[in-house]
């Protein structure tokens, strides 16, 4: 990107300014006594005062303060918010009232652009700094006046009190560029005035009620602000955006507020208020303000319905440019500031609501985020970037020429070139050419991202099967559409669609809707038809748009990606659970909008990274977020492992990896969750392991199918939590606690999180009967106890348990201390007869209470020769060889512990290879029914050899 180049030769066009103006400053310099610029300042201030007739102007007319700015290095360097905050202040001083606030504020202004449009145009600051420091110059200067005023007032009309007795104080709320960080160089600043409580005024005050207090005060501030005297204004000040705009009333309550977004609020006040960021308030009040504006800005679902909200926007203001004639408007025409806005800030209004990450005010931060969730690609998010850079940079200086607030390309010649020089082109000719390059990147990805549904309230199904949706009275023609269509019997086709037509839901549906589902039922058809069981799919398919169809946001998503529907219909022809799955959890259509995606499920390491930007925004101490946040990951990375593998793309083992990898990613986050908030509450309890201390002090065990790392879709958790507290010590916080008790209620917050059903379902059954004693147990053990009663006290069934247990979360000491427990647990001297007795009849007692197995039919779970039968075969082998043979406690999963027989020549090569194999299809099959909607249970025949074979094996080593 071109910047300025300092030692370019000026263009005909301006060259005289820049003589002139030097001039100018030289004699007004020579006039107060001040020395002259050193050669090299003075080459770049000419070229600046050449490009910029208010910089120029700014220190002619005051050269001691340009002076200053140079001798005191601020012309040469960034300043922070707390600096202008410290100017700001000092400008205020004691100063009260309104007028006595005007002209220190407009000085430290008029100052301070100065130096921001000298560094800026001089090429001293990118645009992240430039956008940065003008806004942390407005934030500093407004706070100033609020509280110089408000302490003035408060002495005039009494202190504003909340219900507890607390003083209260204006809540000024920035919104559009100010809001996002990125005010440009002559804007005027959105603001919207609220205050935490109706409350009561303080005894003896005039002021009637809070409200009026703070309406006044509003109006004061607004006043100091926008008022246009001899030394100019601060900012021109719009609360136009305010509930009922000039018609509302000038400061409202937070209740005020809610109620008014939940019941009137329109999706052009959602756009306005995505940037909102409160810059002057009590402590505590930017949380406050948050939880009210949070939910109207950012639906618990995905929200297409931003896309119409945006179309409607984005007609109006081309509406305008056509009128007024704006087509050089760099902000509003086509390819302007106001399209990478609006593009950015709708695909934030969709998904904000389900990744916090998103909900970024400052376009140039969303932008990575928006790459980093595969949302837009890199290089168009690097596109994107480039270009509004680029147009930033040139309304900047469109408005550093003469601190006016345009975005009209300049007519002159001298303000052409000027323009031109200043964004590093030889040219204005060259300039425009960049500029259309950068334009057209915009206009490209703002069409593409409307381009869905241009036509949409159109109904489609004029011909193909949709026919028998949209001519369902002529019952000939759509029966003779169907057939051609493929289907084998169109009659019922036709009952499926008149009884979609009378489904209360659909009966009941909006105007908006209806539009909606008349355009996508005959989509459903001709995807169903594609498939190989076109009336079954489209049954499924039809459940779905009716459960959807009051959720105008769902129909919206389903319209505007067309490959959404034909995934389903690709997706319900192999498995009707996924059908299910999406039914419940209509949140996660959205994984089907990218099928490269769909069906290469993310490995490990970028699952977390994905979970990690998930909850990086989200609140610490807002536990339903977190639930909520933790539920819509792993429904759609659950679902995207489906997906491939229904599709054939992921081996048995693969499957299990990755769901054991997601319960592990989320069972560390739930754990960062619940300990962080305990932590914040009651400190740190002491943790002591073999005499030093440890970290966190807590560890998540797991046992059966996440243990032995092959975990499948319906999966529950078997978990035992254990800890190593000091049992005489406490927590050393605010909330002192017993260690004990610390832990006890951090598995409690542990179980919550993962068991609790939300509106987005649950996260997993988690079962802790594998405890110390079961359910009698206390649900934290400490390490060293657990050790004690597994040595001591356990049943032969809880040590094999102990042979697919494993740490999945937690304190790597206490992972650590188990795992040397389990090895001496297994590895314990047992009597051999004893040990087969134990094993053999507690399988005969499972089988009896869990097999409901039918003539003809085999249950590959629970029947003889089936999985648990070879389970427990490598569990007896475990405990009965471990102590000769250490290596076999080595793994918790049984593909890698039957290798490792087979290695041990414990059972024959081939009895092992033969139970490897056997198992592993047998647990595929098990997985092939799940998705399919089927229990566990198949024709004896089909697996008669399977059968044999494990049985052979079993009744050799367990019962003969």
């Amino acid at each position: 990107m071109s910047r300025p180049d300092l030692h370019a030769p000026l263009p005909a066009e301006i060259s005289d300014r820049y003589h002139s103006f030097l001039d100018l400053y030289a004699r007004a310099a020579e006039g107060r006594g001040l020395a002259p610029l050193s050669p090299d300042l003075a080459d770049t201030a000419g070229r600046v005062f050449a490009v910029s007739e208010f910089v120029a102007r700014a220190a002619v007319a005051d050269p001691a303060e340009f002076s200053e700015l140079q001798s005191s290095g601020g012309l040469f360097n960034p300043r922070s918010l707390a600096e202008y905050e410290q100017m700001a202040a000092e400008a205020a001083g004691e100063n009260r009232e309104a007028d006595s606030l005007l002209r220190p504020l407009r000085l430290l202004r008029r100052r301070e652009m100065l130096r921001i449009a000298f560094r800026d145009l001089a090429g001293w600051a990118d645009l992240t700094e430039t956008l940065s420091e003008l806004s942390f110059l407005a934030d500093a200067l407004i706070r100033a006046a609020c509280m110089s005023l408000e302490r003035g007032l408060r002495e005039e009309l009494g202190t504003p009190l909340r219900a507890s007795g607390e003083p209260q104080s204006l809540m000024v709320v920035a919104l559009g560029k100010l809001g996002g960080a990125e005010l440009n160089f002559s804007s005027d600043v959105d603001l919207m005035f609220a205050f935490p409580e109706a409350g009561a005024m303080s005894e003896g005050a005039k002021a009637e009620t809070c409200a009026g207090f703070f309406s006044v005060l509003a109006r004061r501030l607004a006043k100091v602000l926008s008022l246009q005297t001899e030394d100019g204004i601060v900012y021109r000040v719009d609360t136009r955006l305010r509930p009922f705009g000039e018609s509302g009333p000038m400061a409202v309550s937070l209740d005020f507020l809610e109620d008014y977004y939940e019941t009137q609020g329109r999706d052009w006040e959602r756009y306005a208020l995505q940037k909102a960021r409160l810059v002057a308030g009590n402590p505590g009040a930017e949380e406050e303000l948050e939880e009210v504006l949070r939910p109207f800005v950012y639906r618990r679902y995905l929200d297409f319905s931003a896309f119409d909200a945006l179309r409607e926007m984005k007609a109006g203001i081309e509406a305008e440019v056509r009128r007024h004639g704006l087509s050089n408007d760099i902000k509003l025409s086509a390819g302007g500031i106001r399209e990478v806005e609006f593009l950015c800030q709708a695909l934030q209004m969709i998904r904000g609501g389900v990744l916090p990450a998103l909900r970024e005010r400052n376009l140039l931060s969303v932008l990575p985020v928006l790459a980093r969730e595969g949302i837009m690609s890199r290089d168009i998010c690097e596109q994107l970037k480039i270009a509004y850079t680029f147009l930033r940079r040139t309304e900047n200086r469109l408005q550093e020429a003469f601190d006016t607030q345009t975005h009209r390309l300049p007519d002159g010649d001298v303000e052409r070139a000027a323009l031109a020089y200043s964004m590093g082109f030889e040219s204005y000719v060259a300039f425009l050419r960049e500029l259309g390059v950068q334009r057209a990147v915009v206009r490209g990805q703002f069409l593409a991202l409307l381009s869905g549904g241009e036509d949409g309230d159109r109904e489609r199904g004029t011909e193909g099967p949709g026919l028998a949706w949209t001519h369902a009275q002529d019952s000939d023609r759509a029966i003779s559409a169907l057939s051609e269509a493929g289907f084998p019997d169109p009659e019922k086709v036709l009952s499926l669609l008149e009884a979609f037509r009378a489904h209360a839901a659909v009966a009941k549906a909006s105007e908006q809707a209806s539009r909606l589902l008349g355009f996508l039922v005959p989509e459903a058809l001709r995807n169903a038809a594609e498939t190989e069981a076109p009336e079954a799919v489209l049954s499924l398919l039809l459940d779905l748009l009716a459960a959807v169809s009051r959720r105008v946001s769902y129909l919206l998503l389903l319209k505007e990606n067309p490959l959404v529907l034909s995934q389903l219909a690709r997706l319900y022809e192999q498995s009707p659970r996924i059908s299910q799955q999406v039914l419940r959890y209509p949140m996660i259509l959205d994984e089907l909008r990218t099928p490269e995606t769909l069906y290469t499920p993310p490995e490990r390491r970028e699952l977390s990274a994905m979970l990690d930007s998930r909850i990086s925004s989200i609140d610490p101490d807002d536990l339903e977020e977190q639930m909520e946040t933790l539920r819509v990951f792993k429904q759609a990375a659950t679902f995207r492992v489906a997906a491939a593998d229904v599709a054939g793309a992921l081996y048995i083992m693969r499957v299990s990896d990755l769901l054991s990898d997601l319960a592990e990613i989320i069972l560390s986050t739930a754990l960062g969750f619940s300990y962080g908030h305990l932590l914040k509450k009651h400190g740190k309890p002491p943790c002591i392991l073999a005499g030093k201390g440890c970290d966190t002090g807590f560890a998540v065990i797991a046992f059966g199918k996440l243990g032995g790392i092959e975990l499948s879709y319906g999966s529950d958790l078997d978990l035992v939590f254990l800890h190593a507290g000091d049992p005489q010590g406490s927590t050393d916080g605010p909330r002192e606690l017993d260690s004990a008790s610390f832990f006890a209620r951090l598995g409690q917050r542990m179980v919550h999180i993962l068991s609790t059903h939300t509106q987005t379902g649950q996260l997993y059954d988690v079962d802790m009967r594998l405890r110390p004693s079961g359910g009698q147990g206390v649900l934290v053990s400490h390490v060293e106890s657990f050790a004690d009663y597994q040595k001591t006290q356990a049943w032969t069934w809880e040590h094999q348990a102990m042979v697919r247990a494993r740490p999945v979360a937690g304190d790597p000491e206490v992972c650590r201390r188990f795992m040397e427990v389990r090895r001496e647990v297994l590895c314990m001297v047992r009597e051999p007869e004893t040990l087969r007795d134990d094993v053999a009849s507690m399988r005969e007692r499972m089988r009896r209470e869990l097999l409901k197995e039918q003539d003809g039919l085999f249950d590959l779970k629970q029947g003889r020769g089936g999985i648990v039968d070879i389970e427990f075969l490598v569990q007896y082998v475990v405990l009965s060889k471990a102590r000769e043979y250490g290596r076999l406690v080595r793994w918790t999963d049984n593909v890698r512990i039957l290798e490792t027989i087979a290695n041990l020549n414990l059972l024959r090569p081939s009895e092992a290879r033969a139970l490897n194999d056997s198992y592993l299809a047998l647990r595929a099959a098990a997985h092939r029914l799940y998705l399919a909607g089927k229990p566990a249970v198949a024709p004896a025949a089909e697996f008669a050899e399977i059968r044999d074979r494990v049985s052979l094996v079993y009744s050799q080593v367990l019962e003969d």
